[in-house]
């Protein structure tokens, strides 16, 4: 065989094995779509090392990253987090469209780096870099996986909202602070950014875009569906990212996004409202009861279309409503304590409590006074302090004395039983504020010429605990107040 002739076969065998590997590639990449296996070929944006590695690599990616994942299991498993960091930070690079690296990256810097501290702040910069991770970099990548929404708004919702890190009190002051700023020390600031007019705003505005990646028309969305929120705390920031995370997901990946909302907006009913005691300070949290109706409809949502688990999430209803009633009766909200009394009744005829009341409202509360003592539970028994506290100023108003330093007295106590068994390991996690710093929050409202009592109710009280007429300042804000 001459070699020409030798020359030729070697080509058309050449040729049938490029024909061969492109059919085969195309039956793969059928394959691949079917099973949503991400493709890290086109990367957009990406940085030049990342798209040099994915090309310069590619096949061998998959082998590489495979072998990292191997050592990256063993370090967890022998808890060597720090060397785990940089593993991850190699197998992102590999497959930068993988979720489960961001997902496990993540949590290993939130949760298990970061209590490796004892410092808050050394704790807060590493939940950061786990916050930032997903934000940032995973949702550039992985713009419609809802576990990364779900994780994103977890991280908010249990790592800052709870209270099982020694360092939550930091992590909310921190956050807090950033929030307080870039919305102009508002709540609702956002809606000042929404079609920003001044220098300031603009600035502000593209802050709160770039940096936190957030919308200030969907935050506007979100509160016309379940606020008003206090946009400061990171309970609302868990919902926005869920929300966020609905609007790309398929149905069947739904149902993990609207549990993240419903339990942060039954977090932001508990302690979803800031009280300011003096100006400048960190404020102290209480139930956000303005928003009562929104959770309710959210879990009747749940209930509508989480089949799987109603019985659940008919407990938790029940439970909420429970709470309802009682805050808002112990902020003397009586008529809508009335209102959502009557409804529990309708909707949970059968409830425990309510037949144990003999379907008294008076009843009712009074007995969950007792019940809630026993719970150690910072915000519930703070909103218990609160409501006695507004009760007996407003008994006070009344000319009922008796009652009045009843509930003063009441709100004492329960300040004291609740701080009294604290163990020295929990004092710093769930003290309260000092008793007389929670007594002036609550006096400081119920004088304010917005929100508080009318005004004939105010001077009365301002005359019985021998206070100084309001001054001219208050007077005007009442008058424009009514006027509006």
């Amino acid at each position: 065989m001459t070699n020409r002739v030798k020359y030729i076969l070697i080509l058309l065998g050449v040729m049938l094995c490029w024909l061969g590997t492109w059919q085969s590639q195309k039956i793969i990449d059928v394959e691949r779509k079917k099973i949503e296996l991400p493709n890290a070929a086109d990367l957009q944006n990406a940085p030049p090392m990342l798209r040099f590695t994915t090309i310069a690599l590619g096949g061998f990616r998959g082998i590489i990253a495979n072998l990292l994942w191997i050592r990256a299991y063993d370090l967890q498993d022998q808890d060597k987090y720090f060397e785990m960091v940089q593993l991850a930070d190699w197998i992102t690079k590999l497959q930068p469209r993988l979720k489960h690296v961001w997902l496990m990256q993540a949590w290993n810097m939130t949760y298990n780096i970061s209590v490796k501290f004892t410092d808050p702040e050394d704790r807060w910069r590493w939940v950061m870099r786990g916050i930032e991770l997903l934000r940032d970099q995973a949702l550039q990548y992985c713009p419609d996986e809802p576990m990364i929404y779900r994780e994103l708004a977890w991280f908010y919702q249990h790592k800052l909202g709870q209270s099982l890190d020694d360092a939550h009190q930091y992590y909310k002051k921190f956050w807090f602070e950033e929030m307080n700023k870039v919305l102009g020390g508002k709540g609702d600031g956002y809606k000042d950014l929404i079609e920003p007019k001044t220098q300031d705003e603009i600035a502000r505005a593209e802050i709160l875009k770039k940096k936190y990646k957030m919308d200030p028309a969907i935050m506007g969305e979100i509160d016309a569906k379940y606020g008003p929120l206090e946009w400061r705390l990171p309970e609302a920031t868990a919902i926005y990212w869920a929300y966020v995370g609905l609007k790309k997901s398929r149905d069947e990946d739904r149902i993990i996004l609207r549990r993240v909302i419903y339990q942060s907006m039954q977090i932001a009913f508990q302690r979803g409202r800031l009280y300011f005691s003096k100006a400048g300070e960190i404020p102290i949290y209480g139930p956000n009861l303005d928003i009562i109706p929104k959770v309710n409809e959210a879990y009747e949502t749940m209930i509508a279309e989480e089949t799987e688990k109603t019985d659940t999430m008919k407990r938790a209803h029940r439970n909420f409503l429970r709470q309802a009633v009682f805050h808002l009766y112990t902020h003397a909200r009586l008529k809508e304590a009335k209102y959502w009394f009557d409804y529990l009744k309708s909707k949970y005829p059968d409830d425990v409590q309510v037949k144990e009341a003999g379907g008294d409202l008076d009843t009712f509360a009074i007995r969950r006074v007792t019940e809630g003592i026993k719970d150690v539970d910072m915000n519930m028994i703070k909103s218990f302090i609160q409501g006695f506290l507004y009760q007996s100023y407003l008994h006070l108003v009344f000319d009922d004395e008796n009652r009045a330093n009843g509930y003063f007295l009441l709100a004492k106590k329960v300040y004291e039983s609740y701080q009294g068994k604290l163990v020295p390991g929990q004092k710093e996690r769930v003290s309260l504020p000092p008793f007389e710093e929670l007594n002036k929050i609550v006096l400081n409202e119920v004088l304010d010429p917005e929100k508080g009592f009318e005004p004939r109710y105010r001077a009365i009280l301002r005359s019985k605990l021998n206070l100084p007429p309001e001054t001219q300042e208050e007077k005007k804000s009442e008058e424009e107040k009514q006027t509006k």
